[in-house]
């Protein structure tokens, strides 16, 4: 199934004309960045990923993705760092669609907001009471 995330990036209403457009504008760097399906996330779901400096710039390079920690860690680090290229090089699909719940928390509100409106699947659904 694949979704259209070419639409524009809005921002919320109630702001400065200026801070509504810099944020317009931040979350149109995301947008951009955002491959055409998550289809196309294939990257690896088990072992050791090392990325590049232009991701990694200000932390670790290296992530065992064995360990539930680093795992969030990569991820987080490649949905704020990473180019359009690396996604689908680095994220694998069912890794994040596992690890959403959780790290939809973690990362900015403009990398979430992007990606949700982008890919329904990712959108948050609240639990189901036992």
């Amino acid at each position: 199934m694949s979704s259209s995330p070419r639409h524009p990036a809005t921002a919320p209403s109630g702001l400065s004309d200026a801070v509504a457009e810099d944020l317009a504008l931040y979350r149109e760097k995301f947008r951009r960045r955002l491959p055409e399906s998550l289809d196309e996330l294939q990257g690896p779901a088990k072992g050791v990923v090392e990325l590049p400096l232009h991701m990694a710039w200000s932390g670790m390079t290296s992530y065992d993705l064995g360990k539930p920690r680093q795992r969030i860690g990569l991820y987080r680090t490649v949905l704020h760092e990473g180019l359009r290229d690396d996604l689908p090089r680095y994220l694998n699909q069912d890794l994040l669609l596992e690890l959403w719940p959780v790290l939809r928390t973690l990362v900015g509100r403009s990398v979430r907001a992007v990606r949700e409106d982008a890919f329904p699947q990712l959108a948050f659904r609240p639990r189901a009471a036992a």
